[in-house]
């Protein structure tokens, strides 16, 4: 087995980052997790440990226009790599409505060496294929960076799911094709329609950190095997579909060990684990 990837962490409340009481107060506020607690960095890698993590792509989230600051700045995901290169993967996010957001993702890839761009559409409130983003993702080409969406409905306060249906993703695809992205969360509950658009563009990814409610295996068991298909994912999506948890709104651990309950082929597992992140974050080239 290759290294093991979890594509989709947010570190808001890592402790190397949350010094500044007011700014832990509007993450939970903005964040809609009003009781999160800080974790010391050796929780984070207990966690990991436990779950037989290597990687952690840890994801920011920038609000200027909406919420007048950046929830997880670009600058802090870069303090947090480097304390941990080998562990941590820093990604970049940008208000695409801010006047230099370009400025702002040239200086994260070429200055601070992030790995890929976070986009959150229903938070941040655009449709992905509005053209006055086109700038921002010919950077990502440029640069060769992937870009994370959120998809699928958004539990945090003033966000609009609309903004987050795969649907809305297909234009995109289709007007860069060389644009890797990914549908966080599988675009849940939209799963079949996530499905659709990774069956017809190649360079579509998913996640899998599904918003669960009481048990990730029988979340898992009814999305990936009955909603989907028990073979999908194993005979057909197995290049495309990427291990993320969502963490901390989300258990790492029952995660990742009901994927590896489902009896998908050791090939396949491994793909979903780990290689297909780094083909998406261009480490390496697809099979």
């Amino acid at each position: 087995m290759s290294q093991v990837i979890d594509i989709h962490t947010h570190p808001a409340f890592f402790e190397p980052i949350c010094a500044d009481s007011a700014q832990l107060a509007f993450r939970r506020q903005t964040l809609g997790l009003y009781k999160a607690g800080t974790a010391p960095l050796q929780h984070i890698f207990n966690q990991m440990r436990a779950a037989q993590i290597d990687r952690l792509a840890l994801l920011p989230l920038d609000l200027t226009t909406r919420a007048g600051q950046e929830v997880v700045s670009n600058a802090e995901i870069q303090r947090l790599v480097a304390l941990d290169p080998e562990r941590f993967i820093g990604f970049a996010s940008v208000d695409p409505f801010r006047a230099d957001a370009c400025a702002v993702l040239e200086q994260a890839f070429n200055g601070l060496g992030l790995a890929g761009l976070k986009l959150h559409p229903a938070r941040q409130q655009f449709s992905p294929a509005d053209p006055r983003l086109f700038p921002l993702y010919e950077i990502c080409l440029r640069a060769n960076r992937p870009v994370m969406f959120h998809a699928g409905i958004s539990l945090q306060p003033e966000s609009l799911g609309h903004f987050g249906h795969p649907a809305g993703f297909e234009e995109l695809a289709l007007c860069f094709p060389k644009l890797r992205f990914c549908l966080a969360h599988f675009g849940w509950p939209w799963v079949t329609e996530t499905a659709a658009l990774l069956l017809k563009y190649p360079n579509v990814y998913a996640d899998t950190g599904l918003l669960y409610f009481d048990s990730a295996r029988e979340f898992y068991e009814q999305v990936f095997r009955r909603t989907l298909g028990e073979h999908w994912i194993d005979r057909s999506l197995r290049h495309q579909v990427m291990f993320g948890s969502n963490n901390p709104r989300f258990e790492q651990l029952r995660m990742i060990e009901a994927l590896r309950s489902f009896g998908w082929r050791a090939g396949t597992l491994e793909l979903v684990l780990g290689r297909n992140a780094l083909v998406f974050l261009g480490q390496e080239r697809a099979a």
